[in-house]
Order: C-alpha cells, then sequence, then structure tokens
C-alpha cells in the first residue's frame, strides 16, 4: 500500500471583520518553493499507485473513445470573403489543420496553418485569436503555448507563407466568442488587445501593418479594474466595436472600420446595473437591455444617435422569455432567446418585426449554438445542434422556405444507434418549492430499482446554461448501464435572468441546495442510490459539488473534483488575481462584511471539518490562470488532514496545462479516461 502523501503545517493567520482565520497551508501559493513542487509530484506518484489496478480499464476506455472519433474528418466549409474555409484532422494527429478554397469548393486546396507544426516539441499548444484579412491575403494568429492564457499574436503573410517580423506578446486570445484581433476593412491596420498582471484584457491598440510595434497607438485603456474589455467586429464588416463589461454592467465603443480611424466613440455610457449588447444593420443598431427588463427588450437606434434616449422599443420585455442574442443580416434579424428552460431562435424581417416566426426543433430536449455565419448577405443560418442522444451536427436553416438542412453530422466509426437511448426532462423539488429542471439519459430498458450506477453533472454560475448535449466519451458509462444527469439549478439562466440572480452573491447557496434537491430526486425516482450515486463538475462546478459534498457527506459515493473553486474567501480578497476584480458582483466583495460573512458559510476551504466523505478525485492544472493550482491542492491536503474515513481522496497535477486542460484530442482522452475509471473502479457497474 503507498504511504498517503503528506503536507506539514505552516500557520498562517489572516484577520478580516474581527475574525481569525489559520490557513495551515497558505505556503502553497509559493509555485517557486521546491516543497510545494515536490508535494504536487507526490500526489501525482499516489495517483499512479492507487490507480496501477485500473490500467486495463483506462486502455480499454481510450481505445473505445478513440474508435468513435472520425480521425480522418473536416468540418463544413464556411464562406467568408472569396474564399471557402474549413479545418480538417488527420489520424494520429492531435490538432487541427486550418484550410481553404478559392472561389469555390472545387480549387484547389491551400493550408493557411498547421497546428501541429506550431506545437511540435510542446505538450500543451492552443490557437486562441484567428482572423484573416478582408482580402484575404494575412493571417493574425495568437499561440498560447502551457495553457496560463498569456498569448503571442503573430502575423502571416499568406501569398508568401512567411510570418512578418512584428510580434505582439502579452496578448489576449479569443474567449467566448471575442476574437482579440480585428483588421481595418483594407487590410492596413490590425487592432488587437493586451492583458495587465492579473491577466485582464484592458487595451486595445492600433498597428499599422510593417511598423515598429513600439509605435503602436493606444486607442483606449479600460482604468476600472472591475471591467474586462472585449472587442469584436461587426458582421456588416462596418464597425470595430469595444466593449467594457462587468458582470452586471455595459459599456460599448465604436469606431469605423473603413477609415481605420483613431478615436472610439461611446455608444452608451455606462450606468451601474444596466447591461446592454448591440449589433449594426442597414441604417440602425439594434441594442437588447435589460434596462427595466429584467429579461432583456430589443431596442433599435439610428447609427448617428446611439445614446440611451434615441432608442425606440422593437420587442418588449417578456417575463417567460429570455433574450439571450442576436445575430442581424441583411435581409432578416435573428433574435436567440430562453424560455421554459429551452433555447429558440426568433426569424423576423430586418426591422426586427416583421413576419416573425420561431425555428422548429426535432427534439424536445435539444440545445444549439449559432455558428460564425460571417456574411452578411444570405438567407441561411448555420447552426451548431446536439441533444443527449443526436450527435453533434451543422445545420443549415434556410430563413426563405424554414427548411432544415443537416451539412454534417459527426459520424461514430465504432457505430452508434440513438433509438437506443433515452432522454427526457424531470423535475426536482428545491428546499423553498422551487421546479428545479434535469436532463437525464440512459440505456434503454434500464430498471428504476435504486440500482443504477449514476452521474449528476452541475455548474450554476455566470447566468451559464448547462446545456443537454451530446458527449461521445459519455457513451462509455451509459453502455455500462450508467445514468446521466444535469442539474439546471439556479445560477445558471436557464428559466430566464431570475434563476441566475437567484443564485449568486446572498443568494448563492440555492444553488447548492438545488443540486443536492436533484440528487435526492434521482434517488426518490429509483433511478440510483446513495451507493451508487456520483457527482461532477468543474472550476465554479467544482464549487458546487464540492459544498454539496461538505454540506452531505453521506448523499454520494464519489465525487470528481475538476479544477475547483474551493478556497473562495482568500481568492475573492485578493486583487491580484485573474477575475477577482471583475467578479465581486458574483460572488461579493469580501471587504463588505455581509459578503465576508455569507462567502465564509460555504466556502468549501473554510468548511471541511472532521467527518466521513466520498471517494474524491480532485484535478488541477500548475498553469491554471482562472482557479490556481494551490487551491485544489490546499482542499486536498486539508480534507486529508480532517477527514475521518478510508474513502480514496486523489489529487491529479497537470503541469503542463491550465484550466482546460489538455489541448491535444487525444491527450484530452486521457485525461477523461482516467476519471471515467476512478467513477467506475469506485462505484461500480
Amino acid at each position: 500500500m503507498a504511504s498517503v502523501p503528506y503536507a506539514p503545517k505552516r500557520p498562517h493567520e489572516v484577520a478580516q471583520h474581527g475574525i481569525m482565520r489559520v490557513d495551515n497551508y497558505y505556503w502553497m501559493r509559493n509555485r517557486e518553493d521546491p516543497e510545494v513542487m515536490q508535494y504536487l509530484r507526490t500526489e501525482n506518484d499516489y495517483v499512479e499507485e492507487m490507480m496501477a489496478h485500473t490500467k486495463p480499464l483506462q486502455a480499454k476506455l481510450f481505445e473505445e473513445m478513440k474508435a468513435r472519433i472520425k480521425e480522418d474528418d473536416a468540418t463544413v466549409p464556411e464562406k467568408q470573403g472569396g474564399y471557402f474555409y474549413y479545418s480538417q484532422t488527420e489520424a494520429g494527429k492531435q490538432y487541427p489543420i486550418f484550410c481553404r478554397r478559392k472561389g469555390s469548393l472545387d480549387a484547389p486546396e491551400e493550408i493557411i496553418l498547421d497546428q501541429n507544426l506550431l506545437a511540435e516539441g510542446r505538450s500543451f499548444s492552443r490557437v486562441t485569436a484567428f482572423a484573416v484579412s478582408p482580402d484575404g491575403t494575412k493571417l493574425a494568429y495568437s499561440i498560447d503555448p502551457d495553457g496560463y492564457e498569456i498569448c503571442t499574436l503573430y502575423i502571416k503573410d499568406l501569398v508568401t507563407g512567411s510570418l512578418l517580423p512584428e510580434q505582439f506578446p502579452n496578448t489576449y486570445g479569443e474567449v467566448y466568442g471575442h476574437s482579440g484581433a480585428e483588421w481595418s476593412n483594407d487590410g492596413r491596420v490590425l487592432f488587437y488587445q493586451t492583458m495587465d498582471a492579473a491577466l485582464r484584457p484592458y487595451r486595445i491598440f492600433r498597428h499599422v501593418i510593417g511598423t515598429d510595434p513600439s509605435e503602436d497607438q493606444l486607442l483606449y485603456e479600460e482604468c476600472d479594474e472591475t471591467f474586462f474589455l472585449w472587442m469584436t467586429k461587426s458582421r456588416s464588416q462596418a464597425f470595430i466595436q469595444a466593449n467594457s463589461h462587468s458582470t452586471t454592467t455595459d459599456e460599448w465603443r465604436i469606431l469605423p472600420a473603413d477609415s481605420a480611424g483613431t478615436e472610439f466613440k461611446i455608444f452608451q455610457s455606462r450606468q451601474p446595473g444596466i447591461e446592454y449588447q448591440i449589433e449594426h444593420a442597414d441604417g440602425r443598431f439594434f441594442i437588447t437591455t435589460n434596462e427595466n427588463a429584467q429579461n432583456f427588450k430589443l431596442m433599435e437606434t439610428p447609427l448617428d444617435a446611439t445614446t440611451k434616449e434615441n432608442w425606440r422599443e422593437v420587442i418588449p420585455h417578456r417575463d417567460d422569455t429570455l433574450i439571450t442574442g442576436m445575430d442581424a443580416f441583411e435581409d432578416f434579424l435573428a433574435l436567440y432567446e430562453r424560455k421554459d428552460g429551452f433555447r429558440q431562435i426568433r426569424i423576423s424581417a430586418p426591422d426586427g418585426k416583421g413576419h416573425p416566426r420561431n425555428v422548429v426543433f426535432p427534439e424536445s430536449v435539444y440545445t444549439f449554438y449559432p455558428m460564425n455565419n460571417p456574411e452578411y448577405k444570405t438567407d441561411t443560418l448555420r447552426l451548431f445542434y446536439t441533444s443527449l442522444t443526436t450527435p453533434n451536427s451543422v445545420i443549415d436553416y434556410h430563413v426563405d422556405t424554414g427548411q432544415w438542412e443537416i451539412r454534417k453530422r459527426d459520424e461514430i466509426p465504432s457505430g452508434y444507434d440513438s433509438s437506443q437511448y433515452v432522454s427526457e426532462r424531470t423535475y426536482a423539488t428545491a428546499p423553498d418549492g422551487v421546479r428545479v429542471p434535469m436532463s437525464i439519459v440512459h440505456k434503454k430498458g434500464i430498471r428504476k430499482d435504486g440500482t443504477n450506477p449514476t452521474l449528476l453533472y452541475g455548474y450554476g454560475s455566470y447566468g451559464f446554461s448547462t446545456e443537454p448535449w451530446f458527449d461521445l466519451n459519455r457513451l462509455s458509462l451509459l453502455d455500462r448501464g450508467f445514468v446521466f444527469a444535469i442539474g439546471h439549478i439556479r445560477g445558471g439562466s436557464e428559466l430566464g435572468r431570475g434563476w441566475y440572480d437567484d443564485g449568486k452573491l446572498l443568494n448563492k447557496k440555492n444553488t447548492f441546495t438545488d443540486f443536492i434537491a436533484c440528487a435526492e430526486h434521482l434517488i426518490a425516482e429509483g433511478f440510483t442510490s446513495k451507493e451508487k450515486l456520483a457527482i461532477m463538475g468543474a472550476s465554479a462546478g467544482g464549487l458546487l459539488v464540492s459544498a454539496c459534498m461538505i454540506m452531505r457527506p453521506d448523499l454520494f459515493k464519489v465525487v470528481i473534483d475538476q479544477v475547483p473553486f474551493v478556497d473562495v474567501i482568500t481568492s475573492m480578497s485578493d486583487p491580484t488575481i485573474p477575475l477577482t476584480t471583475l467578479e465581486y458582483d458574483q460572488w461579493g466583495n469580501p471587504a463588505n462584511k455581509e459578503h465576508f460573512d455569507y462567502m465564509l458559510s460555504y466556502s468549501p476551504y473554510d468548511n471541511l471539518r472532521a467527518a466521513g466523505y466520498p471517494h474524491l478525485l480532485i484535478t488541477t492544472g500548475l498553469n491554471d490562470a482562472r482557479v490556481a493550482y494551490w487551491e485544489p491542492a490546499k482542499f486536498a491536503a486539508k480534507l486529508r488532514e480532517l477527514k475521518t474515513d478510508d474513502n480514496l481522496l486523489l489529487l491529479k497535477t497537470e503541469f503542463d496545462s491550465g484550466h482546460h486542460g489538455a489541448s491535444g484530442r487525444y491527450d484530452v482522452l486521457k485525461d477523461t479516461t482516467l476519471e471515467y475509471a476512478f467513477l467506475i473502479d469506485r462505484i461500480g457497474t
């Protein structure tokens, strides 16, 4: 039997609001301390030894998962300007190859970037910003080399294939649809973003191609540390758009892209608590805003009068429908909404009013995401569609006819029959009587006799809705008799903006009690039992499952805790940590005593006590800039100190990656096989 890893106590005292907190593992924050690295490696060695007997299972899982991947594959080409762009993968290679064809799909293939070449000699490589100049002659792309999300931006000459001499370190890469790099319409000017010491994107620069980057003009700096600065280009190609964004407030600036100008114009000045998004269309801007409209309303305003006294209502606020986004095209407007927990699309004339109709989806439990749709003049809307039983699909929805055209559905070479699986929507009842939606999938024919191994997944933060998505890897669980369930708990936006508001700040505990109610519902309905129930969450979802494990350690057999945010007070008290200042409106500011007391009452690290806990696998990345490695490391060390059970506790640290884990597609499978092997080994089938 391997010796259990040991972390020495080094008391560190912190006084806040008259409360003295003693942190015995604060020293783990110092990554330059050799003892910290030795501790993490010892934990990894312990994982290897304690999971050695599962190596055959891990190998079998890996081969199953790999056999479901079409290794030689390509995305559906997407027209932009005079080219069709796509990416392809080749058997044995970890990363995509980015390609295009000029004029038609029959034209010769041109490889514009091979990520496999960029990754040579590296254990991690992520392409972030990716923007081709309007004339098609240059590519701006950035590389995150280690998962820490500090990128270097490069410019490639697509005519000669060589890199331009200009390079831009400390740049912000693409996240959540914000590119980090945009071109002027004549291709002579590149706009890019840089980050501050806390990895907050906060500056936009203007670079003239062929000049020294040290001479680049600073166009805007966001000085408020509670705001992040995003950048996009309108689909119409008319404007470069900058968004200063906090979790509760927006302020946009616009700059004509034709002139490659040098000064942003404020669209509408920020007002605390007022959020808005903008979308340019011919002769107008559309705006979605939550001003006097919790679920948002749709407004419009002339191009030359963008301040809110000029806004005119197009679609009023609706209590039962949340507006989540919009895409404007020359001949129609797509409004993305959420009603009764499901995403929907409202298509109308380009004015947002005429001929409204909703897209009809083929399943009752599903989700979709709009794809890039870069062409402004088009009669199709391209969607990414999926469900718990339908593999990921690319759909062209023909706006004029309503035709639903499947352009691509992921092939599963090893075979897959969707009719052998069942998905459903059900509801748990929270302690305050609120009905909490759940999405469930399992193999057809299971018995509700309480014997099914079950994995319950949740997130419940930032208003991010957890969608009922298809996962090739999950089939390895379903085919072994597992039930997979998603708790659509408060803190997300599944049931509107109020669902989010009821799961943050001083309402955060609703997220945890909702999730516990979901677990109890699965047991009450006969899907599973306490001895067969596992929970999983990542990042803020790691906070969720950790808090629930502490509140109800008797309810779960296994916990898989991925990059968990567990040291809430310490992290939110340190403004030098990435994301801290932006998230005061999400979690609270510990400088406020009411917020401090409430966060302290649920922070997993601070609430660990002597008790028996479930089997627990914790994962982290040494280069994680969002949830620092020391949070899960400290949590594991303190849990080892206090737990009274003999259940297995493992801490796995990836030394070459960050918050999102491995970057190569085969390396991702290896991470998943470890988690699934732990789950199957501890819970059975």
